[in-house]
């Protein structure tokens, strides 16, 4: 089941999309409250709402399908992170420690967008891309969970596009923190929620989901790669998100990005070159991952705001003035 928040003559309205049409649910209900009540009660409702009137999705807005609690975003596709670390620190090779624990940051759960928002370029920045990656929501609450607990643990999936100020990120990554302007800018998620007993039927032998993922860049396809090439499952990065603390309802999982072009970075790092350049005002990307859906958005200007000031020297004092 598939299910969205979506904007329609000024309110925002949760709803079940089949096909072309959603059907609306319940004045007031939101897909977080479906997600706070459980899989079995939000296929219940699901259900009753498709037996109702529907709405066309052409004259609907797509909102995120959710407001997420809070954004958990990982580095999962070791592809990815031998390309991007070449393009932004120039060396080749994935560390040791990516293979020892699952690595995430927080991201910014008020900059999410919808599947077909515009997207500003982040004030200052002049390397700006795209993230090509699939988020796991959590549909219980559970702390230290077993990889095996947090099976029973997803709500379902959507489409994540992390979009990324490189030339921020690598300043900010320098001083060994961050990411942070060069990632809370807007994170478009969409276009709805797909529940987890949707996509079982893709999960391959070694418990991974075998989804193939697309992105262009104005028509053009810049990457290709399959799901189930991550690193670990989303189980275990559920696991370890609650490893000594506790993960919600609503919480959102980004896997990272894929390889084989799922960032215009990583492609940077392999080509020795910004090919394909930067995005600019005016570009489309469009990202379709098998069985969830498609996001499309468009580059737009960006604020444009002054420089920011650097920090004074460190003062050399160590008492009071008089």
């Amino acid at each position: 089941m598939r299910f969205a928040t979506y904007e329609l003559h000024g309110s925002a309205s949760a709803g079940v999309v089949d096909g072309d049409a959603v059907h609306p649910l319940p004045a007031g209900t939101t897909v977080l409250e479906l997600v706070r009540a459980g899989l079995p009660a939000a296929l219940e409702a699901g259900a009753a709402a498709l037996a109702g009137p529907s709405v066309p999705l052409a004259d609907v807005r797509l909102l995120p399908p959710l407001e997420a609690p809070t954004v958990r975003d990982f580095v999962a596709f070791e592809e990815h992170v031998e390309g991007v670390r070449k393009a932004i620190d120039g060396v080749a090779d994935v560390p040791p420690e990516w293979y020892q624990a699952p690595t995430f940051y927080f991201t910014n759960p008020y900059a999410l967008i919808g599947a077909h928002d515009d997207v500003a370029v982040p004030p200052g920045s002049q390397r700006f891309d795209f993230e090509l990656e699939v988020a796991v929501v959590v549909g219980r609450d559970g702390a230290s969970l077993t990889p095996e607990q947090a099976r029973d643990h997803v709500f379902g999936y959507t489409v994540l596009n992390d979009w990324s100020a490189r030339d921020l990120q690598a300043r900010e990554m320098k001083v060994n923190l961050g990411p942070a302007k060069g990632k809370d800018s807007a994170t478009t998620l969409g276009p709805w929620l797909v529940t987890a007993n949707e996509l079982e039927p893709h999960r391959d032998a070694d418990g991974f989901l075998a989804l193939d993922l697309r992105v262009s860049v104005n028509g053009t396809q810049v990457g290709q790669d399959l799901l189930s090439n991550m690193g670990w499952p989303f189980e275990e990065l559920i696991a370890y998100a609650s490893r000594g603390t506790e993960v919600r309802a609503g919480d959102v999982l980004g896997s990272g990005t894929c390889g084989n072009g799922g960032c215009l970075a990583e492609l940077w790092g392999t080509r020795g070159e910004a090919a394909p350049p930067p995005l600019q005002p005016g570009d489309v990307v469009e990202m379709t991952v098998e069985g969830i859906g498609t996001l499309r958005n468009q580059v737009v200007a960006g604020v444009d705001l002054p420089p920011v000031a650097p920090a004074r020297a460190r003062p050399r004092t160590r008492t009071r003035p008089a």
